[in-house]
């Protein structure tokens, strides 16, 4: 019997080895640099001007090293499942399920029959990382010494598809691959005790708006954009060469393409979608001969055998370590539930992915921007997109597979019976599509489509089920809010709604506490008082010299924490629904516990409990970006999550601290004008560089704090007037 988790009894000294680079590569490295010039503006943003789409890809991925090539090397590390190389057995199934789910393989395979012209730009992305490392050998990689240009196809379309479709969770996956599936009496149908933490510390939402001419004091089209992510997870850039390219917006550490961004035509921005695009089947398992096989359609298949190679940090040693992984013909097997394997079907690394997410870049009117998610290969995102001829669209998702409506998608479904095959993939006709809505405005904030224009909105009953959750949560409620009557908006307007303060969670979740606490006893009551009265009186905006914003959310993060896990993906957009059962269904002596523990506990902290919001919530950049000080400057920060409607994210928490600290929320946001010149702000958390030495490690914090954009430098000739550094690839640049 083959075991499903096999140690090769090897290790290794972790070694630095030399950057591999040969004459041939550095020959051509050097053509490329030459025919690239880096304008870098006096915000630190890269302006990148090529002669060729190739050469503006080659300087992306130079400028981009030379900003934080820790970031590009740590987001490889996931993608291709060898984040335990650095940080050890902590990571391990996290680098086994994305080896499972991404074959580095198929992704040679995909590099070798690209199209030439699409080749080039792969070769460009590796020759530009490669020729960073070759001009900066004091810089020390901690796995990859040496890109290769198919690595790009590992990372295609902005993030990986989430595999915890169905409720799957990482637990599971290392349960079957460590304990053993026999072991585990999955084959018996013994229920696996899945316990699971909902309180998710890191912002994964977005907001998109876009504001029709007739609703703009210009009369063209506006579009805000505002990702929600880790701080410092993307860059500003602009790309230009003379093969028609001209963008500008945020790259991921990386990606050698415009996640979110605009050109002087049309603009774009992603938020995370929630329309069903993977699936979990439950495969009905036996054993013969050794050998595992899975029923389908009354006969039984092979399942196929993958070695999964993973070197595991151990000390200063390298421990090399083999494991079998398990493939049907859905995919790769993750868990195991009530004796049945779960293998997920999904469309994370795809080729064509990445193709669509480049010619989206390079897309100038409504026509190739259609033509290229015509490519129907990118499975994580909707987009919500505005031009300069005055349309405005939502586009809710772009992958989504077909399937019999007569199944329940959401969960686990049958792999024994074709029946429940996908049918296809949905065209772009066909996917939930909201264009040119007679309300004149489009928001989505990860939230229902179905109310994303008010009225306006596509009707849900002409979708099936799987290809959009009707889920709310409170940022939609306050999004809408503002904009159903907003007119005439400026870029400046735009902006200020998008950091409306209102936390719109706290309409339902107040309301119980005050119900609860009038009906408390003497006691209760005395000892609440104060505290009850300051939230009664707060207008539910937060703000820096707020003492009721304090109370009111740790308090709500107590209740946030309190929330029963959702049983599926889709169920998990439904905050306001689960708030308002959550407090219909919690004991008032419970809320009230729960905010005599956030009275106990500020005054454990602070001496008091009475603590302004601004004096607890701070912003910090250390210079190694993880140690946090109480000791140290900070600027206060009257922004929260948007876990409770707020429309700007600022998450933060205590880093073994008393004060919380901001890490995850507001990185990049841009607002654009498309008028006959383009007109566009925008703001990137601390500033655009990593060096804290250089004036633009912090000179962008208080803007992005107090939603004061800067002017963006689209056009050249503004770039050369705020021109600070003017350099080739391969130039000394400080």
């Amino acid at each position: 019997m083959k075991a499903v988790f096999v140690i090769v009894l090897m290790f290794l000294p972790v070694l630095v080895f030399a950057q591999k680079i040969n004459q041939k590569e550095i020959k051509r490295a050097e053509t490329l640099a030459k025919s690239v010039t880096i304008i870098r503006d006096n915000w630190g943003v890269p302006h990148i001007y090529g002669k060729t789409d190739a050469a503006a890809v080659f300087g992306l991925m130079y400028a981009q090293c030379e900003d934080n090539f820790k970031g590009i090397e740590r987001n490889y590390l996931y993608q291709m499942g060898k984040q335990a190389e650095v940080d050890g057995e902590a990571n391990l199934y996290t680098d086994v399920q994305l080896q499972l789910i991404a074959d580095s393989a198929d992704a040679i395979k995909d590099y070798k029959t690209s199209a030439p012209w699409f080749r080039k730009l792969l070769d460009a992305f590796a020759d530009g990382v490669n020729y960073y490392l070759y001009k900066h050998p004091e810089v020390k990689p901690q796995v990859f010494k040496h890109f290769e240009p198919w690595y790009a196809l590992m990372f295609t379309d902005g993030s990986v598809a989430a595999t915890e479709t169905g409720g799957l969770k990482l637990s599971e996956t290392k349960d079957f691959y460590s304990i053993g599936p026999e072991k585990l009496g999955m084959l018996t149908g013994k229920p696996e005790n899945n316990i699971y933490n909902m309180v998710n510390e890191r912002e994964t939402g977005s907001n998109g708006f876009a504001i029709a001419p007739s609703r703009s004091a210009s009369g063209h089209a506006l579009l805000y954009i505002n990702p929600h992510v880790p701080f410092y997870f993307r860059s500003e850039v602009e790309l230009v060469s003379n093969e028609g390219l001209n963008a500008y917006g945020a790259v991921t550490w990386g990606q050698f393409f415009i996640y979110q961004g605009f050109n002087q035509h049309c603009g774009w921005m992603h938020t995370s979608a929630y329309a069903d695009v993977a699936d979990l089947y439950a495969e009905k398992v036996s054993k013969k001969d050794g050998k595992w096989y899975y029923e389908y359609d009354g006969k039984l298949r092979p399942v196929v055998p993958r070695e999964l190679l993973l070197n595991i940090k151990n000390g200063n040693q390298i421990e090399h370590r083999t494991i079998t992984g398990y493939y049907t013909h859905h995919g790769p097997v993750l868990g195991a539930r009530n004796g049945k394997w779960l293998a997920l079907k999904a469309n994370n690394r795809s080729y064509n992915a990445l193709v669509e997410s480049w010619l989206i870049t390079k897309a100038n009117s409504l026509a190739e921007y259609k033509k290229a998610m015509n490519l129907l290969s990118n499975a994580t995102n909707s987009t919500v997109y505005a031009d300069d001829k005055g349309n405005i669209i939502f586009w809710y998702g772009n992958y989504i597979p077909k399937r019999n409506p007569k199944y329940d998608w959401s969960l686990p479904v049958d792999g024994s019976i074709s029946a429940t095959e996908w049918q296809g993939v949905h065209k772009l006709s066909e996917i939930i599509t909201n264009a040119n809505p007679a309300t004149g405005w489009i928001q989505n904030c990860n939230s229902s489509p179905f109310t994303g224009s008010g009225p306006s909105s596509p009707d849900k009953n002409k979708y099936p089920v799987y290809m959009g959750p009707d889920g709310e949560n409170y940022r939609a409620i306050t999004a809408i809010k503002i904009l159903k009557d907003a007119k005439s908006l400026t870029l400046d307007d735009l902006i200020a709604k998008g950091y409306d303060h209102y936390l719109a969670a706290f309409d339902d979740l107040l309301p119980s506490l005050f119900k609860a606490y009038d009906a408390a006893p003497d006691s209760v009551k005395q000892s609440l008082a104060e505290p009850i009265k300051v939230l009664q009186e707060w207008d539910r905006n937060t703000a820096i010299q707020s003492v009721a914003s304090s109370l009111a959310i740790e308090w709500g993060t107590l209740m946030m924490k309190a929330l029963p896990p959702p049983q599926t993906d889709q169920e998990g957009t439904f905050i306001v629904r689960r708030f308002q059962t959550l407090i219909k269904t919690m004991p008032p002596a419970q809320q009230l516990a729960l905010l005599n523990d956030v009275v106990k506990n500020l005054q454990s902290r602070f001496d008091t409990w009475k603590v302004e919001w601004g004096n607890m919530n701070c912003y910090q950049r250390p210079d190694d970006g993880i140690t946090f000080d109480d000791n140290k400057p900070s600027i206060p920060v009257g922004l929260t999550g948007s876990g409770f409607g707020q429309l700007p994210s600022f998450q933060s928490r205590t880093m073994n601290t008393n004060k919380r600290y901001g890490y995850s929320g507001n990185s990049f946001i841009a607002v654009v004008e498309f008028g006959t010149r383009l007109r566009a702000k925008s703001i990137v958390n601390g500033g655009s560089s990593f060096d804290p030495a250089s004036k633009n490690f912090t000179d962008q914090e208080q803007g992005i704090i107090d939603g004061k954009f800067k002017d963006v430098l689209f056009y050249k000739k503004d770039v050369l007037k705020h021109a600070q550094h003017t350099y080739h690839p391969g130039d000394y640049f400080k």
